[in-house]
């Protein structure tokens, strides 16, 4: 099959033909028709995720149809169409028994821990447990810009952040996850401030229910901005890129007994990022992690796709070839872009 290999961290990535990937008992190997690009996928290029081992073929986000089943799968067949949350879990640990499947004991997470979706054709652990259903009516694209950052952002929002109707919401950084974010809390029925230093994320903040937009090249202190815009403060806040920055941002734009929820994945060279807790302790804020999705979650997340409430298809703002995607890819570092990206391998 033909896939985006790369031999070394940071190094340019290339298409080549490879081995098929290995069909496990209780796996399947899917057929990718779409595969999103991610800005994880970029730090797993860069080296920042300990998984990864080395020739590696990236991507996580992927909708396609089942190819091959194995012996020890129950509920899919040739033919289905699919998607996965890009962590796939074990489905036995006592943190599967306990419903977090997002956070398995024993998580596989194609693209990071085995080669991903950046690829005519993946395999994925564990099929009965990590597989949803592609409804005929959503497209493939759609379904893989839902895998990792829609998914995550719906968690992040939804179930950890617990956004209402009439808070605030602060989304610090507009890219695939903050859009989500953004698009999410507003048909919560929230009120959204963007914060991005692209007014092109921010147009499109403003398209997807932000009534508020912060421009961060433009605005030294965030923070400051926030607390002015929402009358003291959002009542939750998510730093959806990942950087010290938007991190401290997020924290010192909540009010009192605020939440903040880190979305966005933060690397640094000594592997630890300062957080304002003392303002934490001050204000009883709660700092919250989100990661990912459980697929036992996402019913609700379709209903609402299905019923037109949530439009996970606009966020899809560009579609490439495999052989466009290595420059893409080395792009995200420098110009990560607005939307979803999303690769067609076949196309």
């Amino acid at each position: 099959m033909r896939a985006v290999l790369f031999e070394q961290y940071g190094e340019p990535a290339s298409v080549r033909e490879v081995s098929d990937p290995h069909l496990t008992p209780h796996g399947v190997v899917v057929r990718v028709e779409a595969t999103g690009l991610c800005r994880s996928d970029w730090h797993g290029w860069q080296g920042h995720d300990p998984d990864i081992t080395l020739p590696h073929v990236p991507g996580h986000e992927l909708a396609g149809t089942v190819e091959s089943v194995g012996p020890r799968v129950s509920n899919w067949h040739p033919g289905d169409r699919v998607t996965v949350p890009f962590v796939c879990a074990c489905g036995t640990c006592p943190t599967c028994a306990a419903g977090d499947h997002q956070i398995c004991e024993h998580q596989t997470q194609p693209g990071f821990t085995h080669w991903g979706s950046f690829a005519q054709y993946v395999a994925l652990d564990h099929a009965d447990v990590n597989l949803v259903a592609v409804p005929e009516a959503l497209s493939f694209a759609t379904a893989a810009a839902l895998g990792c950052r829609f998914a995550t952002a719906f968690r992040a929002v939804v179930q950890q952040g617990r956004a209402a109707a009439g808070e605030w919401v602060a989304v610090h950084g507009c890219g695939g996850v903050g859009l989500s974010a953004v698009m999410i809390a507003a048909a919560s029925g929230a009120r959204v401030v963007a914060v991005d230093v692209s007014p092109q994320a921010l147009d499109l903040a403003r398209k997807f229910g932000a009534v508020e937009c912060v421009d961060a090249s433009r605005t030294p202190d965030t923070a400051a901005a926030v607390l002015e815009l929402t009358g003291g403060g959002a009542h939750l806040s998510l730093d959806a890129l990942g950087s010290p920055v938007t991190c401290a941002a997020s924290v010192n734009g909540l009010r009192r007994r605020g939440r903040h929820v880190q979305v966005g994945l933060l690397p640094s060279a000594d592997g630890t990022t300062p957080v304002p807790m003392a303002r934490a302790i001050a204000l009883e804020l709660e700092i919250l992690g989100s990661h990912g999705m459980a697929a036992h979650t996402y019913p609700a997340m379709l209903e609402l796709v299905r019923a037109g409430v949530l439009r996970p298809d606009l966020l899809v703002t560009s579609t490439i070839t495999l052989d466009a995607t290595p420059a893409a890819l080395a792009a995200m570092g420098t110009a990560p872009g607005a939307g979803v990206t999303v690769i067609e391998p076949w196309a």
